[in-house]
């Protein structure tokens, strides 16, 4: 263990930062719960999201904080920092034209002999879930009798809890096309004036669970259609190809796999045959 960090009363001047050993510490301990690798241009971020949370716990020092959280007896601390270091932004209807891929093409051709299920696989608060169940509640109908489910899942506890109450401020909803607006949301009045809340008929047919893509994954049955947007490129080729192995291992032959614009996974596994950028389907 290197020496001890600054004092709390430096370390929270606002020229002060984690130190170099402090922040490998943590590096080694992201990697090591997630799979998700924090490059040397995080460190910054790593001292911004874990600072209150030292000063919170009365603390001295990232490194006091380190030793807490590596304690056997420490689990929901390091949740807690997994919750704090892998909650990314993210937005309704982001990367808009998967989402007319969604409606225009993949549903035309889904097995209709079977429900479609649909999994938003890093869903993060929320948002891309309710946007696949928008277009799928559009295009199919919300009635219990409508053959279609949202499987919404993410490492974080704490944006999971947030994604179930499908409440959000108005100033996060620009991206929502104006009928889906009117037809499946709701702006909220009184004391939740300022805020939408997702009409339960959408919430009703999207399940949110903890799921960690760097594990084994649990029994979530099989998918026509998995979003994996914009969280492989925070894990290693290794470690990417393994989730990647994974995901298509609960896909059926000729579902299609949805990753970010930026992201790539052509190589990856392969079964996956490209369709367009950012596109797969899995081979039947």
């Amino acid at each position: 263990m290197q020496p001890r960090s600054a004092p709390l009363s430096t370390l929270y001047d606002p020229q002060a930062t984690i130190s170099d050993s402090e922040f490998a510490a943590f590096q080694r301990l992201i990697q090591q719960l997630t799979g998700i690798h924090l490059s040397d241009a995080k460190k910054q971020l790593v001292f911004g999201r874990l600072r209150a949370r030292v000063r919170q716990l009365g603390l001295d020092s990232f490194e006091q904080y380190f030793r807490l959280v590596s304690a056997s007896t420490q689990a929901d601390e390091r949740q807690m920092v997994v919750d704090l270091l892998t909650t990314n932004e993210t937005y309704f209807f982001r990367e808009p034209r998967h989402f007319d891929l969604l409606r225009n093409e993949i549903l035309p051709q889904r097995q209709r002999n079977r429900p479609l299920r649909v999994w938003s696989a890093a869903s993060s608060s929320g948002e891309e879930a309710y946007s696949i169940a928008m277009v799928l509640a559009d295009a199919l109908g919300a009635s219990r009798q409508a053959a279609w489910e949202v499987l919404g899942s993410d490492i974080s506890r704490r944006v999971l809890d947030k994604a179930r109450t499908g409440r959000y401020p108005l100033q996060r909803i620009d991206g929502i096309p104006s009928h889906l607006m009117t037809n499946w949301c709701a702006k909220g009045s009184a004391a939740q004036e300022g805020t939408l809340l997702v009409d339960a008929a959408i919430r009703e047919r999207v399940r949110f669970q903890q799921i960690n893509l760097n594990e084994r994954l649990p029994d979530i049955g099989r998918f026509e259609v998995v979003f994996l947007r914009n969280m492989l490129i925070y894990f290693q080729p290794a470690a990417k190809n393994e989730i990647v192995r994974r995901v298509v291992d609960i896909m059926h032959p000729g579902a299609w796999l949805i990753v970010g614009h930026s992201e790539s996974v052509k190589g990856s596994d392969e079964r996956l045959q490209v369709h367009s950028p950012s596109v797969y389907r899995v081979a039947r």
